[in-house]
């Protein structure tokens, strides 16, 4: 195969894994009942001015699987970090007792946790969408060598490489979502 052929692979290639990349990172936002410090991910709070990720500020931790605690590396910290899991509407109810903030993670009803698999099955289309832009991508970019005098034969075979590479990928997004929709419903 030509030099070019190999880039537009190889490049498609990376599109695809950061697919997967983005699809893992949404799926850690869906909490499955389980208390983690991912569930948090998205909470930023204002340190002097600055929006800072929660996990600059305070320490977090899972004594358990349902709590999680955080302490501020400053303590007038406190209310800001309470004000911004608040903000940031997670389901959670933050309680401040001086030192520490705890946080009571629910147990999920039947019927969260048939709008978290919905929710899951988005993110996976998602990810199937940007799969399919990047195989698209590829495919033109294929085509554009085809009519610059790139043989139809190479052409042919590195369209059929694009497509075996957009089918590989699409597994593993299922393979993903079957994994984190038992996670969401095991009781």
């Amino acid at each position: 195969m030509t030099e070019e052929i190999e880039f537009i692979l190889d490049s498609t290639k990376e599109s695809m894994t950061g697919s997967i990349e983005h699809l893992e990172k949404a799926f850690l936002n869906i909490r499955a009942g389980k208390a983690s410090p991912a569930m948090l991910g998205s909470v930023f709070v204002d340190y002097y001015g600055s929006a800072s990720p929660l996990s600059q500020v305070s320490k977090i931790s899972v004594p358990d699987a349902r709590t999680i605690t955080l302490q501020p590396f400053e303590k007038n910290m406190l209310h800001p970090i309470e004000k911004a899991i608040m903000i940031a509407n997670l389901g959670f109810n933050p309680m401040n007792n001086g030192d520490l903030i705890i946080i009571s993670v629910p147990p999920l009803t039947e019927d969260r946790r048939r709008e978290l698999a919905k929710q899951a099955k988005v993110e996976a289309e998602d990810a199937k969408i940007g799969i399919r832009n990047a195989r698209k991508d590829a495919n033109a970019d294929i085509k554009k060598l085809e009519k610059d005098g790139t043989s139809e034969d190479i052409c042919k075979s590195a369209e059929e490489e694009v497509q075996n590479l957009t089918n590989s990928f699409i597994k593993k997004i299922d393979e993903h979502l079957a994994v984190k929709e038992a996670e969401i419903m095991k009781v």
